[in-house]
C-alpha cells in the first residue's frame, strides 16, 4: 500500500515515465521470448525514434525509472532487458544511447554475457566492477535526431 501511495504522490511526469518504463520492460521481455533478436531490434529502432515533447526527462530520470520498474516486472531484471529498455527510452527522449554486449570467461570455464548502455560518454545502465573483464561483441549506436 505504501508503494502505491508513493507512486500516486509522484508528479504526473514521473508517473508517466515510470509507466512507460514498465511497459517497455514488459514488451521487451516478451519480445525476447517470442522473437529473434534481429527482429526485436528492428522494432525497437522504430520505437526509439525521438518524440516531440515539452520537457524531456533527463538521462538520470530515465535510468531511475527503468531501474525502479524492473524491480516489479517479473523476469525484467536481466541486464539485457534493462539495457534495451533504457536505450529505447533515452533515444525517445532525445538522449544519445549506445547499447553494448560483452562476454567473459567466468573462472575460465563458463561464458558469461553482460549488456550495458552508455550515454554522454558514461555507462548509465549495467555498470559493474567486473565490466573491464568483458570483451565487447556488439555495439549498437543510437543518436538523437
Amino acid at each position: 500500500m505504501r508503494k502505491l501511495l508513493r507512486f500516486i504522490s509522484l508528479p504526473s511526469s514521473d508517473r508517466m515515465l515510470l509507466l512507460r518504463a514498465a511497459f517497455m520492460l514488459t514488451a521487451i521481455r516478451l519480445g525476447l521470448y517470442l522473437l529473434p533478436f534481429k527482429t526485436l531490434r528492428r522494432i525497437l529502432e522504430r520505437t526509439g525514434r525521438p518524440r516531440r515533447q515539452r520537457a524531456a526527462p533527463s538521462v538520470e530520470q530515465v535510468v531511475r525509472a527503468v531501474a525502479s520498474a524492473s524491480r516489479y516486472i517479473p523476469a525484467a531484471g536481466s541486464c539485457l532487458t534493462r539495457a534495451l529498455a533504457a536505450q529505447v527510452l533515452l533515444l525517445r527522449n532525445g538522449h544519445p544511447a549506445s547499447f553494448h554486449i560483452g562476454v567473459t570467461l567466468n573462472g575460465g570455464r563458463r561464458l558469461d554475457a553482460h549488456a550495458w548502455v552508455e550515454s554522454g560518454g558514461r555507462i548509465v545502465i549495467g555498470e559493474t566492477p567486473e565490466l573491464r573483464h568483458y570483451t565487447p561483441l556488439l555495439r549498437l549506436e543510437g543518436e538523437r535526431s
